[in-house]
């Protein structure tokens, strides 16, 4: 069956339908990983956007559902140049095509996701449509497209009820606002008893659990669009307890702090993303998903440094809190499929929390 990308500029890219056959509107993001698409569709963060592969053959070895990094996939719509039509690994249990049919997410394949990776980087990320109605005239269509945007999915994908993973060493607190399975469980297999908590919980309920530390997640969407979050991280920061933020959460607390956040005009989104450590000078290879980043320009001095620095582009990839037991990274260093580079982050959180 055919479908249709047609982004809001009106560009329109014609291939075949793949997953759902749904109509949906979405913005449309690229990432440059070569493996890990599986992660990549489980990944909450990408919830309210489409994700454009720019690896030419996606699905080669299948789907392994224990890889999910959630219970289920986020993103709206899904794009590739080739699904492939056979899956080749030990491990494989069910072809991606069946994966997307039964998560309801619509896809389009057959597409020059090259050219349209060079428009979102010339232009900028923008919206679109998937679709599998061939439309001859866009004027009804285009002024819908423009109109959507990313609202309200920290408190979709969040977890509605706490649990525990049980462990013998320090009990960390694990706010969820879109976390990715990995964060816990690099916390667990290091020994800690991990409690992760609904995105919207108050700063009280998590400091009268006494925990040795918290644990700030990943999640899609703008930063500031979280005001009721930023309100609650506002009296963590007061407390003395040890905190570790990952991407969503390294904006959060930033933004608690009175710094300010701002789009990236297509974002990092891979497996593939230089960082460089400013107290070392070395560099590391890291897994990214995120379209917004801290301006270091709006840092107070006394309340944060910069600790870490995108190798591309110079933007601040995360943070040292003066006279505070927190430190805040942009990328994720639990990353899987991805990077291990930056793993050595969670033992220094472990540290910090024996430390205190």
């Amino acid at each position: 069956m055919k479908a249709f990308l047609i982004l809001e500029d009106g560009t329109t890219f014609t291939g075949t339908s793949i997953g759902s056959t749904r109509e949906i509107i979405s913005e449309i993001v690229f990432n440059t990983s070569m493996t890990g698409y599986l992660e990549v569709l489980t990944d909450p963060s990408y919830a309210g956007q489409a994700v454009t592969m720019t690896y030419p053959l996606i699905g080669n070895y299948g789907v392994c559902y224990k890889d999910m990094e959630s219970l289920k996939a986020w993103p709206d719509g899904y794009i590739v140049r080739e699904l492939s039509r056979m899956s080749s690994n030990f491990r494989d249990e069910a072809p991606i095509q069946k994966f997307l049919i039964d998560n309801d997410i619509p896809g389009i394949s057959g597409v020059d996701t090259r050219a349209l990776t060079k428009i979102l980087r010339e232009k900028g990320t923008m919206n679109g449509m998937i679709t599998t109605t061939e439309y001859s005239d866009l004027s009804e269509i285009l002024p819908k497209i423009k109109a959507y945007s990313v609202q309200g999915v920290v408190k979709k994908v969040s977890c509605k009820e706490k649990y525990t993973l049980e462990g013998s060493g320090p009990k960390v607190a694990l706010m969820d606002f879109g976390a990715k399975k990995n964060i816990a469980r690099s916390l667990n297999e290091r020994g800690c008893q991990v409690t992760v908590y609904p995105a919207l919980t108050s700063a009280e309920e998590i400091l009268a659990s006494n925990p040795d530390g918290i644990m700030l997640s990943n999640g899609p969407g703008d930063p500031k669009e979280c005001v009721e979050i930023i309100e609650e991280i506002k009296k963590l920061y007061a407390s003395n307890v040890p905190i570790f933020a990952i991407c969503l959460g390294h904006q959060l607390m930033a933004l608690a702090t009175g710094a300010d956040t701002h789009k990236l005009k297509y974002g990092h989104r891979g497996a593939n993303h230089p960082v460089k450590d400013l107290e070392t000078g070395k560099v590391y290879i890291s897994s990214q998903n995120h379209g917004y980043v801290v301006d270091e320009t709006t840092l107070d001095s006394k309340v944060a440094k910069p600790a870490f620095e995108n190798v591309n582009d110079k933007t601040n990839e995360g943070l040292a809190y003066v006279g505070k037991n927190i430190f805040t990274v942009q990328f994720h260093p639990e990353a899987c499929a991805g990077p291990q580079d930056t793993a050595y982050l969670f033992d220094r959180f472990l540290r910090m929390m024996k430390e205190a």
